[in-house]
Parts: structure tokens; sequence; C-alpha cells
């Protein structure tokens, strides 16, 4: 069994450019973080996976060219994932992949935290593997809860998914406890 870690980078794509709740603030933070795991993970020789959301919205069709990497993502990779759900796993084939090379604990990355990067870090986990769940190296936006019409932050909404997941699902973890421990 292989002990290196893969670095799932979930859904940083153009795509999120054109939605309509996409804000800049919380970018510089989110993107210094992801390049430092990315760039740390390829000198390191961790596999780096790619995974890209399509579906039939506008901005998230094959069509629209927009189903690809942000412009800063760094370019290094192992291997690209389509998905059409919230989850990395169901019909991607991520699955086998991890187990053919014997990895057996996924970093989790990326675009939103608590949509497909959460579900991501579930389902990981249910199909048995451990999880690091690097909240500083994913990106959400703030959101009104329908019912009682409540704002959230985004500190609130990844706070939110800290707690969740933490000792359940993932062990929460910072970009620098991830390289330190690998």
């Amino acid at each position: 069994m292989s002990k290196l870690p893969a670095v799932l980078v979930i859904d940083v794509q153009q795509s999120f450019l054109h939605a309509p709740y996409w804000r800049e603030d919380d970018v510089p933070v989110f993107r210094e973080n992801l390049v430092k795991l990315l760039d740390a993970a390829a000198a390191r020789g961790w596999p780096i996976v790619r995974i890209l959301h399509e579906d039939d919205d506008a901005h998230f069709s094959a069509a629209s060219g927009l189903v690809r990497p942000m412009a800063w993502v760094p370019d290094a990779h192992d291997v690209v994932f389509h998905k059409r759900v919230h989850n990395a796993f169901t019909d991607t084939g991520l699955q086998a992949w991890l187990k053919e090379r014997g990895i057996e604990r996924v970093i989790v990355s990326g675009i939103r935290s608590e949509q497909c990067c959460e579900t991501t870090a579930r389902v990981a986990s249910d199909l048995g593997f451990a999880v690091d769940y690097v909240t500083e190296a994913t990106l959400t936006f703030p959101m009104i809860h329908a019912g009682s019409g409540t704002r959230y932050d985004a500190q609130d909404i990844k706070q939110r998914t800290e707690l969740v997941l933490d000792g359940r699902f993932a062990r929460i973890r910072t970009v620098d406890d991830v390289l330190a421990d690998h």
C-alpha cells in the first residue's frame, strides 16, 4: 500500500467565475493556500487529482468552454475526472484509480466547502479512505437560509463544515499540518 496521500482538487474551475454568487474577497487567501498545497504535493510526488464539475447549467456545461481549471491553478496533476453530482466518487472512476495505486488517504481541497468538498469527504470516509479536510484550501460564499432569512457568511459555513466533519468523516487540517504529517 502507498503511504502517499492523493490531493483532490475539486471544482476549481472557471465556471464559478460566472456564477451569480461569485465573490473575490476570500479568493486571494484560498489561492495562496491551494497553490502552496499543490506545489508541495508536486514536489513530494503526491498524486494530484483534478475533479471538474459538468452539468446542464449554462456555465457548467462542457459546451460552455468553462469546465477547465482557473488560470492560476498549477499545471501539475496526475489525472482528471469529470463529475455530474456533488461528490467526486459517484460514476467517475476515482475510487478504482486510488485503489489501483494503493492510496488510502485523500486530502480534500477546492470549491465549495460545504457542497462538493464536504460531500466528497463524507463519501471518501464511507468508502474507507482516511480523509484530511484542508478548510483553508477550500472556498465558499455567503448564503441565506430560505426558511429564516438568516445570512451565513463564508466563515460561518466553513466552521459548520468543520464541526460536522471533524472526528466523524475527516481530520480538519491546515496546509502546514498536512505537509508536516507526510
